[in-house]
């Protein structure tokens, strides 16, 4: 029972969609805190992440995914697969969807998707609803309610600035099941420290080389050291896939390193609480996302 004496609720709410439509934005706004890195790039997030809602009456556990996609790489594929395991444990599901613009082939493979895998009840989200023009409101939300033609409930939001997410909350706790907590009161996500610092560096090189570095950028974190004067020393190695690649993360004299390096490291502290000396390298590991053994030693 919550404090107030109705029945406290907890359930699994995974988060799915194609890439880029604002999943781990979703999941952050709700949490209060960043759990999940977010890019102007597709296929930022690359594993599941637990983000946890605390509340009086109730315990959201927010499952955020990939994005689900055709994959070119082996990564590519064991992140679709990450995001397609999510469904079954779940006790809700939010389709997430852009819907600014029409449903295309990625949105109807995941709505045929969760009707063949999944249990739970779907929850439509149309997210972006501050890019969609009144004369398409009509036809773009109905085109997405007919590819999921029995979803429990729909909400418009904007995840960027919360525009009804209140709203969506509402609707989630109306679908969690009543039971007790699965994770302690203060807890906000699963994500061990280390891994979360190689995330927040994937994501300063990912912001500040947009135009010119793709998508295969790993972070290895590899020394994690409390040193006796209470600083925290974090050494990682940025992982891309040319020689080109390194030379821009790098930049002129090191420029753009040190600039990926002090963001990332300000808003580690921020979020850690504590000083940190952060060293980095780049290093050029060749097609590393087609290597499932080097890959899985470097993110996990």
């Amino acid at each position: 029972m919550s404090e107030q004496g109705s029945p406290f609720r907890s359930g699994f709410v995974a988060v799915i969609g194609k890439p880029n439509v604002g999943k781990s934005t979703l999941v952050n706004h709700f949490v209060g805190r960043k759990v999940s890195i977010v890019s102007p790039r597709p296929q930022t997030t690359r594993r599941r992440i637990l983000g946890i809602l605390n509340l009086p009456d109730a315990q959201i556990v927010f499952v955020d995914t990939p994005g689900i996609h055709k994959p070119k790489y082996k990564l590519g594929e064991r992140m679709v697969e990450a995001a397609v395991g999510a469904l079954p444990d779940a006790d809700l599901i939010l389709f997430v969807v852009d819907a600014s613009k029409l449903p295309g082939t990625e949105d109807r493979q995941i709505a045929e998707l969760l009707q063949k895998e999944s249990r739970a009840p779907i929850v439509l989200v149309l997210n972006k609803m501050d890019k969609l023009p009144p004369e398409k409101v009509k036809p773009n939300t109905e085109a997405y309610w007919q590819l999921v033609p029995n979803h429990a409930d729909w909400m418009m939001t904007n995840a960027v600035k919360g525009h009804n997410c209140d709203k969506l909350l509402d609707i989630i706790l109306k679908h969690l099941p009543e039971g007790p907590p699965f994770f302690p009161q203060e807890q906000i996500t699963d994500q061990p420290e280390r891994l979360f610092a190689a995330e927040v560096i994937r994501e300063k090189v990912l912001l500040n080389t947009y135009q010119e570095v793709p998508h295969g950028v790993g972070v290895a974190i590899e020394r994690w050291e409390e040193r006796p004067n209470g600083v925290l020393y974090i050494a990682a190695t940025i992982y891309v896939e040319r020689d080109t690649h390194k030379g821009i993360v790098i930049g002129e004299k090191g420029k753009m390193l040190k600039k990926i390096g002090q963001r990332a490291r300000e808003e580690l502290e921020l979020w850690l609480g504590r000083k940190i000396f952060l060293e980095l390298w780049v290093k050029v590991r060749e097609d590393w996302r087609n290597q499932p053994s080097f890959f899985q030693q470097i993110e996990s």
